[in-house]
């Protein structure tokens, strides 16, 4: 087996982090309690020169202790394909920057394993990749064309309508049916967004809770359910969404089931799928989360099994 020593993690800084449900955090402090020796950097950090990736890395060690959680040593410059492995982990948004940190990492992998493969992260955007399987999925338009937009809201009555390259819950807006507001909703959205613009059937299963799927290299591995609060039809946790314990309907164990093969076709070891009722609605393949959530909730140690999986993949 290729035994793996240097870990280097591209994430945002890793001072700005909530550690009480950061994925990256949690990812991070099992390849430590592993022995792997953990270097981080944030993504402006690269450098391709002759050929060759390089990085001002710091070593970094982990706490799980609020307010204390990380030591950063000495910067380093680093050529990055003398690590084991990157961890490809920092926040969209999905935008030429990330693209381009996508385009650097692809020439060291897959002698450097980078988790997940910088081509098909590039290649797979979460509102896109999602549309492969346009039966597991609600209704969904993704155009600029407003006349379109109106179209479809006449035809669905409620939609939800944000950014194809969103992330977060940033700008999702739900539009019903007598909504007055939709003609200056798409001049805003067309002022602040070059990309088309996705508009999805509004699925009422929402107030249930949109329910966070998480797969280890294709196969199921943990859910949570995310309840929007009472006056919001967002259920991301950093805009007042609660988080539930959960389990998973015949229905979702079917769209697992269906999506797990392309998920291991593009080696995507680290996915979180969102799903509402009987729907999926996104393919988070960037930074996904919830790892931390599920485990706070009984569930099983994601990270642990996600090791596991970079473990074999490397062997």
């Amino acid at each position: 087996m290729a035994k793996i020593t240097n870990v280097a993690v591209q994430m945002d800084h890793v001072a700005g982090i909530n550690i009480a449900g950061d994925s990256t955090f949690a990812m991070s402090l099992e390849a430590q309690a592993r022995g792997y020796r953990l270097f981080h950097y944030t993504p402006e950090r690269l450098s391709f020169r002759d050929g060759k990736l390089f990085a001002s890395v710091e070593p970094m060690l982990l706490r799980d202790v609020k307010g204390d959680h990380f030591e950063l040593g000495t910067p380093e410059r680093v050529d990055l394909s003398t690590m084991d492995v990157v961890l490809l982990r920092q926040d969209p948004p999905f935008d030429m920057a990330y693209i381009t940190s996508t385009h650097l990492l692809e020439r060291i992998h897959p002698k450097t394993l980078v988790v997940n493969d910088p081509a098909w992260v590039r290649n797979s955007p979460e509102k896109i990749f999602v549309t492969e399987f346009s039966d597991l999925m609600p209704k969904t338009l993704i155009t600029k064309d407003p006349a379109e937009i109106r179209r479809f809201r006449d035809e669905m009555g409620d939609i939800i309508l944000k950014p194809l390259y969103g992330n977060g819950g940033a700008g999702v807006f739900h539009s019903t049916r007598d909504d007055r507001n939709l003609s200056s909703l798409l001049e805003m959205f067309g002022q602040l967004f070059r990309e088309p613009f996705i508009a999805q059937q509004y699925l009422p299963d929402v107030r249930k809770g949109d329910k966070r799927i998480i797969l280890v290299d294709g196969e199921f591995a943990g859910a949570i359910n995310r309840v929007p609060a009472e006056h919001d039809s967002r259920s991301n946790m950093h805009v007042g969404g609660r988080a539930e314990a959960t389990e998973l309907t015949p229905r979702e164990q079917e769209i697992c089931a269906r999506i797990g093969p392309a998920l291991r076709e593009r080696g995507f070891l680290l996915v979180g799928i969102d799903v509402i009722g009987d729907y999926m609605t996104e393919i988070n393949v960037t930074s996904p989360t919830g790892i931390r959530e599920v485990r706070k909730f009984g569930g099983a140690d994601i990270a642990s099994l996600l090791w596991d999986a970079i473990e074999r993949k490397r062997a």
